[in-house]
């Protein structure tokens, strides 16, 4: 049986060229949503999935940390993507010959500068891979899609110019789950990912971070969420260097629990290389 690794989206979005990038070994497949991702890797259809978090330039991915908790898996690895964005159009065409491009919503502004200077008006797409697959078939004269070069690839497509992004730091974190824990010491450089509620009492959450500063743990990234829409029930996602079996981070969590509620711990995994850079 082919192993396999789930994303969200068409063939050649963004998260097919990070499956493709961290599991070559792996078959890619694709998911409408993010729901069928993570069920892919819960009935077995799939070994890993490829979620994505944050971006850069936008942000965290919506919805994703209400999922994570709920999903039952696991983080075992973090893989960060830059994000280039590619004109891609049919066969024959020039640049000169591009009036409109179609791109999902996020791209567009991204390339605001590219597009102002060759005369392209942007349309949004609800999907940019999806926008090259249409194209391909409904081969619309003067337009182009802005997408991944390995969308070219996969509709047959001629990539008109690359890396036309404006600024060129736009990056997409995404973890990659499954079925299993994995809390191997797999680097010198770990990342624990956990998620907790604050007990309801004074400053909770002052002193609950409390622990994490008094035992030299760098905390990368707090946010807070609501919980079935409630505004009294707040849930926290957090990442912290290092592992849990560290004494400084075992300190730091043992403190932690003494304000909250309940911590559940998504995942101990390498801190990816590009994380620094």
């Amino acid at each position: 049986m082919t192993r396999k690794i789930a994303f969200q989206g068409e063939p050649g979005a963004y998260s097919h060229q990070a499956c493709l990038d961290a599991r070559p070994d792996l078959e890619a497949l694709p998911c409408a949503t993010f729901e069928e991702v993570i069920d892919a890797v819960r009935t077995g259809a799939a070994e890993q999935a490829m979620l994505p978090v944050e971006n850069s330039t936008y942000g965290r991915v919506a919805d994703i940390h209400r999922l994570l908790p709920e999903s039952g898996l696991h983080i075992h690895d973090e893989a960060f993507l830059r994000v280039r964005i590619a004109l891609l159009s049919l066969p024959g065409r020039t640049l000169a010959d591009i009036r409109d491009v179609r791109a999902h919503l996020v791209l567009l502004p991204q390339s605001a500068q590219f597009l102002k200077a060759h005369g392209i008006t942007g349309h949004a797409a609800a999907d940019s891979a999806g926008a090259a697959a249409e194209l391909a078939h409904l081969r619309t004269p003067h337009e182009g899609v802005l997408a991944s070069e390995i969308a070219a690839e996969i509709y047959g497509l001629d990539v008109l110019a690359r890396d036309i992004e404006d600024h060129g730091h736009n990056t997409t974190r995404f973890v990659i789950m499954g079925r299993a824990p994995d809390m191997r010491r797999r680097s010198d450089e770990m990342m624990t990912t956990f998620v907790f509620e604050v007990r309801n009492i004074p400053a909770a959450l002052y002193k609950a971070m409390g622990g994490f500063a008094t035992n030299g743990v760098n905390m990368t990234k707090l946010e807070s969420y609501m919980i079935d829409g409630s505004f009294t029930a707040t849930r926290f996602y957090s990442d912290i260097e290092g592992h849990p079996d560290d004494p400084a981070v075992a300190r730091a969590l043992e403190e932690l629990s003494y304000f909250t509620n309940n911590v559940d711990i998504l995942g101990v995994y390498p801190a990816d290389p590009r994380r620094h850079g």
